[in-house]
């Protein structure tokens, strides 16, 4: 399986043909010759649009009312209504599945083996929590041994997955469809991703744009200067820039107001300018079965039904699923997606408050923001990770890298960086002064034979909720009908993995925001 930006070779052959120097113009600004043969400013002049990501449906723009729960069962105070606006943007038809994501893991262990003891933990620490399927009085062995690996789930959704860890793959996933579309541009070797590619020897999108002949290690063998290595001795501008219009925007997971709106703004429920309201349940309906005449009675979605039923009875057709289900069983929505809601609950990028703060923002809410800058060195260029990995501990115990090899070492912005800037300083936390939220800080330490020791907080807190607590949207297979209505909204640590709980990935649409109008009358 190989994720894939640009579909059509005409998109490959008018982003190259910039590079190429072959679309000459003159500024408007100065009138100067834009993409002159011999060097001066280079700009795909010929730039077609942002195109679809693969796997990916578009997500139109528009206003909603974040938070209004259809049926507010259990009085719930972390739900409260606020109009937001959100921008178009890309979304995944369907959540991460095993293939998917054992891809992912297949590609750490090739360019970072574990035969080395210095890549070990890069690996293991994107592993997924198999033993989230046990339970106490269950017999759930063959899950825990099969799920992840076995073909028969290969369109099953990767479950025992951290909100850490779902990060993680959605920044591989940007560097890898990165490197193809330069591949296929003619700026790196053939075949380099998967012949060449070792430990820092290997493409960063970061490390590309900042510093191009750094990246793959520095070996122009690999990235090429100019076109397939043709550039002229002396010539200028031989590597890819923004400019070009190569670069995808980032695969991320999606923020809390996008997954709710792409699960509840439902096209139907529009009219012109106005919201005519939505129903209760994604598939646009306030019943959880089909009413239509050949499937009538199916349930849409794979949830709990009642106590001891996650399937219904043998002989008659049912949710299609004890556990999960394979991806596209049920119908997708208006838009195109597949299970926002039952299956699995999904990870969205924001850190959890009960409250939504709509009075500091209205488009585009999240919470969440922690901003970085590249480390630049004492020679003035970005330091790129060589072999001396660093690792944070994690408070279960495991080691997570800071940066993989080949990639830009980062830190936090300073107050000088945001000295006078009224948008955002330094002292913006993603918990925005929220010192109600003391949650018990519990402690481990290591024996001498390396085994965590953990160590309780006993004193006395008032909240479970931290800078850590991460939301997680949508009913899963192991929840009642209540938790499928897309306002609904449940936390968990971010270090943490359950077997109910996986992720899709957006991406922001470039560009115009707007889409098809829907036709008068």
């Amino acid at each position: 399986m190989t994720l894939q930006l640009i579909a059509a070779m005409a998109v490959s052959v008018s982003l190259t043909s910039c590079s190429n120097n072959s679309t000459v113009g003159n500024s408007s600004a100065t009138g100067w010759k834009i993409n002159g043969k011999k060097d001066g400013f280079q700009y795909n002049t010929n730039y077609n649009g942002q195109q679809r990501p693969y796997g990916m449906v578009e997500i139109e723009g528009g206003t909603f009312t974040m938070g209004r729960l259809q049926e507010d069962v259990i009085g719930d105070w972390n739900n409260s209504s606020t109009q937001q606006y959100v921008q178009s943007f890309y979304m995944d038809e369907t959540e991460v599945t095993n293939m998917m994501y054992g891809e992912y893991l297949y590609w750490l262990k090739q360019v970072y083996p574990t035969s080395e003891e210095r890549y070990r933990g890069i690996y293991q620490s994107a592993l997924p929590d198999t033993m989230v399927w046990r339970s106490k009085l269950g017999f759930t062995e063959t899950l825990t041994n099969t799920y992840l690996r076995h073909p028969a789930y290969s369109n099953y959704p990767v479950v025992g997955v951290s909100w850490i860890q779902a990060n993680d793959f959605s920044k591989w996933r940007t560097d890898r469809v990165n490197e193809l579309n330069l591949e296929n541009a003619g700026y790196l070797k053939k075949n380099a991703k998967t012949k060449d590619a070792y430990g820092e020897q290997s493409f960063s999108t970061d490390a590309y744009l900042n510093a191009p002949s750094r990246a793959y290690g520095g070996n122009d063998s690999i990235v090429f200067k100019g076109v397939r290595n043709k550039a002229k001795d002396g010539q200028k501008n031989v590597y890819a820039t923004q400019s070009f219009g190569l670069f995808t925007a980032e695969f991320r997971l999606p923020t809390e107001a996008e997954w709710e709106y792409a699960a509840s703004a439902t096209r139907g429920d529009r009219e012109y300018n106005n919201v005519k309201g939505r129903k209760k349940y994604p598939w646009g309906s306030d019943d959880t079965r089909t009413s239509s005449r050949k499937t009538k009675g199916d349930h849409l979605a794979n949830y709990k039904q009642n106590r001891g039923d996650y399937g219904g009875v043998a002989g008659w057709k049912t949710d299609q699923g004890g556990y999960t289900s394979a991806v596209k069983s049920f119908a997708a929505n208006e838009w195109g997606l597949y299970d926002m809601a039952g299956n699995v609950a999904e990870w969205v990028a924001d850190v959890y408050r009960p409250a939504i703060a709509s009075d500091e923002n209205d488009i585009n809410y999240f919470r969440g923001n922690v901003y970085t800058k590249n480390v630049i060195g004492a020679d003035g260029v970005v330091q790129i990770i060589q072999s001396d990995i660093e690792y944070d501990t994690l408070p279960n115990g495991k080691l997570r890298p800071k940066a993989l090899p080949g990639q830009i070492a980062k830190t936090t912005v300073s107050e000088a960086d945001t000295f006078l800037r009224s948008n955002f300083n330094a002292e913006n936390s993603i918990a925005y002064g929220d010192d109600n939220y003391n949650s018990p800080e519990n402690s481990f330490t290591y024996d001498n034979n390396g085994n965590v020791i953990g160590s309780y907080d006993a004193t006395t807190k008032t909240s479970l909720v931290t800078d850590q607590s991460r939301v997680y949207k949508g009913g899963s297979w192991k929840d009642r009908a209540y938790w499928l209505d897309p306002a609904t909204r449940r936390y968990m640590d971010q270090y943490n993995a359950s077997d109910f709980i996986g992720f899709r990935n957006a991406m922001s649409k470039i560009g115009s925001n707007s889409g098809k109008k829907k036709p008068r009358g």
